[in-house]
């Protein structure tokens, strides 16, 4: 495989703010175990994060430095709010479809909205399904209503390779709504691949090589988001298995070979950094090609910083510490966990660069038909509350 330099271009704001494609606009413009792990460098181990106490890691302290994440970056994937969306509004005087649910999340101060997809409930404005161009238009005439911004979707990523014209055309689709909606970035929720093995990484590279150059031409950067295991110990080299597969690691990470061999210029990446810190927690040993049982405890503010202009997105996810459920966290809503995110957003920098979406996968209750909109107030106080440490 390729291995490709880190360098990326910037957006125009101009073409988004108009809601058109990249061709028309260029048409227009020419006419613990938790505590077992070495303490990661974002912090202390998760247990000692723990006895820290919260406000210490979350910058609450109005006082300190200067504010890490600006208002205009301050925004949230609409996973979180998911039952709010599909809310039947004959049945409930909650907020309920896209539309009550942008008023909400505006009122509390977001500024930018991830999508995950484009259903809400049929009695809701629009109907069902928004996802055709008349759907993205009447979205974007709510999020310009107000006052927000459409910033990426976790969305649709074909699933031939190579790709059928089935699957092309869809793609295609996606872009056009994408730039109705005004974003710079479209995306998918799950990982490149979900192998472990070099090769099909390398098929993975080659197939988001080949979509982020259609993605180019629209105007859009096309991302993956990651889960933990994207962040495990890619197997190189080593005695082959009985279907002659490697056993064995050199010791680096799967996405971290991703960004090796995807261009800058046409593949970006969104670090969910709960989930990255699950991975801290998880795989911190690897087996060498020698045999030898290796440590290397993984650093997500040190991955973004050295790849900073590939992670346009991040999701600012929470947790608590968890000795029981394998991930070493329990996520909870922003700011009310034990994830460092004054220092990792003070590693990382690039404060106007990135955008940081809230996300909390267990906001929704069946219980509690209010709860999600209520977390996500407490999520953007606690980003809203983010400072730098004076020193």
């Amino acid at each position: 495989m390729t291995a490709f330099n880190d360098e990326s271009g910037t957006g125009d704001a101009l073409r988004r703010t108009l809601g058109v494609n990249r061709r028309s606009f260029l048409s227009t413009c020419t006419a613990v175990a938790a505590g077992a792990v070495a303490a990661p460098v974002l912090g202390a181990s998760p247990a000692l994060a723990q006895d820290r106490g919260r406000g210490h890691g979350h910058g609450h302290d109005h006082g300190r430095g200067h504010v890490l994440v600006p208002p205009g970056k301050r925004g949230i994937i609409l996973y979180t709010v998911r039952d709010a969306t599909a809310r039947d509004p004959l049945a409930s005087d909650l907020p309920s479809g896209f539309r009550e649910v942008f008023k909400q999340l505006a009122r509390h101060g977001y500024r930018q909205v991830e999508f995950a997809g484009y259903n809400q409930h049929a009695n809701a404005p629009g109907g069902a399904s928004l996802e055709s161009a008349a759907g993205a238009k009447l979205l974007r005439s709510w999020l310009d209503d107000y006052g927000l911004r459409a910033q990426g979707n976790h969305g649709f990523i074909p699933p031939s390779w190579p790709l059928s014209s089935t699957d092309l055309d869809t793609f295609k689709k996606h872009l056009e709504i994408a730039n109705i909606l005004g974003m710079d970035h479209m995306g998918t929720g799950g990982d490149p691949t979900g192998s472990s093995y070099r090769a099909d990484w390398d098929v993975a590279a080659d197939k988001w090589n080949a979509l982020g150059a259609i993605a180019r031409r629209e105007g859009i950067k096309l991302y993956t988001h990651n889960h933990d295991a994207a962040y495990g110990f890619l197997l190189d080299g080593g005695p082959l298995d009985d279907q002659g597969r490697p056993t064995r690691s050199s010791g680096i990470r799967k996405l971290e070979y991703f960004l090796k061999v995807t261009d800058p210029k046409l593949v970006w990446l969104e670090m969910d950094i709960f989930w990255a810190h699950v991975a801290q927690y998880k795989f911190h040993t690897y087996t060498a090609h020698d045999g030898s049982t290796r440590e290397k405890v993984f650093d997500p503010a040190g991955l973004v910083a050295r790849h900073n202009k590939r992670y346009p997105l991040f999701h600012a996810k929470d947790g608590v510490v968890s000795t029981t459920n394998g991930m070493g966290y329990d996520m909870v809503p922003f700011g009310t966990g034990v994830i460092d995110y004054t220092t990792f957003f003070s590693r990382v920098g690039e404060r106007n660069y990135h955008n940081p979406m809230v996300e909390d996968d267990n906001s929704p209750s069946a219980t509690d038909p209010a709860q999600s909109l209520r977390e996500a107030k407490i999520s953007y106080d606690n980003l809203a509350a983010l400072r730098s440490k004076r020193h």
